[in-house]
């Protein structure tokens, strides 16, 4: 007989508590401050983070920017509609688009669709249909591909979010302030608790900040549809950190620093990077999978936010935290009814 492992990274959550905008002032967010060697757990806020920082900690940021990815539109030929998202950019050039998406009917190669958001419209080409159902079209456009995206394109919020539908407003919301590369369908969401304003506090206390990047891809998304950990196959995803950023993280480490990773994907690039147990320069896609009994190599502390049930990222933070105290601050979480998931609170784990 099969056992459930995943059973193991299971909890009720009400669903009231899943967050469903975000707050208006970023810094307001509640913080749950986790001391693994002494289990003791403390209630904050953001705001209050700069109180558990020490001058040449290195606090590492996934600097990916999300793209405007959700895309709506009609079939050209029939008029019946059709929406999805957008994957990734593809091709030689880059100017061809990898898109999912879901219409009445079968879709042939060839058949155009022509992508609409309010005045705005664009056609694009079926050219490839990929093994993993997804489609390689080519945008009718002479435009940067970027801007097309820009254009046509609007807020991928997760489903759980007023059912994936985002507004003007998520434009700015559903960003980090220190966005940089674009290139994700999802964000980084502990990163969005941080302003401008508590960048600069937390640089004036000796911090070096450092930025690395993961474009989160649609495999956030996906449960875990296995009972056995060993049997879920990872989303691959890009991941970079240049040689200098390397530098600059090894240096503190060696200084007796702690490196603190914003968010599970950066504590991914970072694992990534110092798979052979020394943090090297990283460009390309990592598949990395965080669960028992794995050993890290390079983080020393995580904020990250409140993760689904049964999920890789709740398996990544019990391994980190330790699954006794990990289940006690989730239940601590729902008792006290934080925020749940992208537009919730934020726990802080030592």
């Amino acid at each position: 007989m099969m056992t459930d492992e995943l059973a193991l990274y299971d909890y009720d959550l009400p669903p009231q508590l899943i967050a469903q905008e975000p707050l208006a002032d970023r810094l307001a967010a509640r913080l749950m401050v986790v001391d693994r060697a002494t289990g003791a757990i403390l209630h904050r806020q953001v705001r209050d983070l700069p109180q558990f920082l020490r001058s040449g900690d290195c606090l590492v940021l996934n600097d990916t920017k999300v793209l405007p990815a959700r895309l709506e539109g009609v079939r050209t030929a029939t008029g019946g509609h059709w929406e999805g998202l957008f994957l990734e950019f593809v091709g030689g050039d880059g100017q061809d688009w990898k898109i999912i998406g879901q219409t009445r009917g079968k879709l042939s190669l060839g058949e155009m669709l022509t992508l609409h958001n309010a005045d705005e419209s664009l056609q694009v080409q079926l050219l490839e249909k990929t093994p993993d159902g997804s489609w390689i079209v080519r945008p009718l456009s002479d435009e940067n591909p970027v801007a097309a995206l820009e254009r046509i394109g609007s807020v991928p919020l997760p489903p759980y979010i007023r059912d994936g539908k985002g507004g003007p407003a998520d434009r700015e919301s559903y960003q980090t302030v220190y966005a940089d590369k674009p290139g994700a369908v999802a964000a980084p969401t502990a990163g969005l608790h941080f302003t401008d304003e508590l960048l600069a506090e937390i640089r004036g206390l000796g911090v070096v900040i450092c930025p690395v990047t993961l474009h989160v891809g649609i495999g956030t998304f996906r449960p875990v549809s296995v009972k056995r950990l060993a049997d879920h196959q990872m989303h691959s995803e890009f991941a970079s950190i240049p040689n200098e950023i390397v530098r600059q993280i090894r240096k503190q480490k060696e200084s007796g620093a702690r490196v603190i990773a914003i968010g599970t994907t950066s504590m991914r690039t970072l694992e990534s990077a110092a798979a052979d147990g020394t943090l090297r320069p990283y460009h390309g896609q990592t598949d990395l999978f965080i669960r028992p009994p794995y050993k890290f190599q390079c983080v020393d502390a995580l904020l990250t936010n409140f993760h689904f049930p049964r999920s890789t990222l709740l398996v990544l933070l019990h391994t980190f935290g330790g699954d006794a105290l990990m289940r006690q601050a989730y239940e601590e979480a729902v008792r006290l009814e934080y925020r749940f998931y992208s537009y919730g609170d934020a726990m802080i784990v030592f």
